[in-house]
């Protein structure tokens, strides 16, 4: 009978206890990953919101410690109050079981297909974001947002 080393090594040391229930999610996870799967965790062990109000309740909360930091004009808790926002976000994803990174993927998307639309529509008119007024711009972000939702595909303009 063939020995396997590794095997023996593995039963003979002790097992190495968990610090933390949160070990084991790789921390190279984009954040919006790693937020989302470290609630799933918490939640799991019972540490979660009993509903969607709740977590709605909180959003507003931190919505005001962040206007509070804006008006402060502190730029670390700005940093911080904006994180919280986004934390609380990726709750609320979780409870709706939507993906935040597939959800903000989308979002680029469609950010990215409407600028081009500005961009692509200025240049037949021969002009440019410089020589363009914001109302000009958001006229044909508009336009873009009522073509694309005609279109079950929106092309990438």
């Amino acid at each position: 009978m063939k020995v396997n080393k590794k095997e023996i090594q593995r039963i003979q040391s002790p097992r190495k206890e968990r610090v933390s229930a949160l070990e084991g999610i790789p921390k190279g996870l984009p954040a919006l990953s790693l937020a989302y799967r470290l609630t799933e965790k918490a939640s799991r062990l019972g540490f979660d919101w009993p509903d969607l109000k709740g977590v709605l309740e909180k959003l507003d909360e931190e919505m005001k410690e962040f206007g509070e930091a804006l008006s402060c004009q502190n730029r670390k808790r700005i940093r911080d109050e904006l994180g919280d926002l986004l934390f609380v976000l990726v709750n609320i994803a979780r409870l709706l079981r939507i993906n935040p990174e597939e959800a903000l993927t989308k979002t680029v998307e469609k950010f990215t297909s409407r600028f081009r639309y500005i961009e692509t529509s200025l240049r037949k008119e021969g002009k440019t974001f410089a020589h363009s007024s914001l109302t000009e711009m958001d006229q044909l972000w508009e336009e873009a947002k009522r073509k694309a939702s005609k279109s079950p595909h929106p092309p990438l303009y």
